[in-house]
């Protein structure tokens, strides 16, 4: 009886971020795919997010590990090549990056919905993700597209949802995390199967996990408290049943612009995140 309730029961599945172990442990002696992938099962991750890359792609298959693909795309051309490349790696839900961000939004519309086209053809299921340097740099251009998309084609348009992004451009402070990032489409949000959590405060997208001797930073706990667990219930309350969840643990190495150079192991934050992210989803789901 638990096993069939627990089937029933919508599904989280927690994956890391592929760049997260860019350059590691060290440029001069990085991990193959191999290793990376063994590493991230290993941590208890179901999966890597990035590119269809062959070598990890194998080795995701030989370790039983899903790839959640991501992809920028800016024109109706682009998509099917690129979308196609993910099919044929396995993958179900791609990240998309759409456009860029000075693309008017009636231009971007018809390129998104190539992509839809395209998923639907081949059985996968690609969604534009909200963030900055993109057609979605706002969330009123975000949802400007999602609206245009909706009246022009009558149906939702699939969303990925990296809060992080309108957080620092709202400069949003702690108290008010989720009733601000709740007025962004909510319905979109828990319609969506694919979501980043990458942790922020209002002015920085991306801040550590622990504070680098096995304690939690005070920021990721304001995170956890004030937009994790409210994000996390708000999609349970729309979510079906068996409704699955593909989260990915969006931290950038050193050097990418995200992780600064004060800031404790990147790798060893995602497992630490990934194991507080799933103590928050089974205090939740009943």
């Amino acid at each position: 009886m638990a096993d069939k309730k627990k089937a029933r029961n919508p599904q989280l599945h927690l994956v890391a971020a592929a760049w997260s172990l860019t350059n590691y442990p060290s440029a001069e002696k990085q991990w193959s795919w191999k290793k990376k992938v063994k590493q991230a099962k290993k941590a208890g991750f179901v999966g890597m997010s990035a590119g269809a890359v062959p070598e990890l792609v194998q080795a995701l298959r030989d370790n039983d590990m899903a790839l959640i693909g991501g992809v920028d795309v800016g024109e109706v051309g682009e998509a099917e090549p690129k979308l196609k490349a993910f099919k044929e790696a396995g993958a179900v839900h791609i990240n998309v990056q759409l456009c860029d961000h000075d693309t008017p939004i009636a231009k971007a519309v018809p390129v998104a919905r190539k992509v839809m086209q395209v998923g639907q053809a081949l059985g996968i299921k690609p969604a534009i993700e909200w963030r900055r340097d993109t057609v979605t740099e706002t969330p009123e251009k975000a949802i400007a597209l999602a609206a245009q998309y909706e009246k022009r084609y009558r149906e939702p348009l699939r969303m990925n949802f990296d809060h992080s992004h309108p957080a620092i451009i709202k400069q949003l402070r702690p108290a008010s995390y989720w009733e601000r990032i709740a007025e962004y489409r909510l319905d979109l949000l828990q319609k969506s199967e694919m979501i980043h959590f990458r942790t922020f405060t209002g002015s920085h997208c991306q801040t550590p996990i622990t504070n680098g001797r096995g304690k939690l930073d005070r920021d990721f706990v304001l995170w956890r408290d004030n937009f994790l667990k409210p994000a996390l219930a708000a999609w349970l309350k729309g979510a079906k049943k068996g409704q699955e969840l593909w989260a990915v643990i969006e931290l950038g190495p050193q050097g990418s612009g995200y992780a600064l150079e004060c800031f404790p192991d990147v790798w060893k934050d995602a497992i630490v995140a990934r194991a507080e992210i799933e103590k928050v989803w089974k205090s939740l789901v009943k």
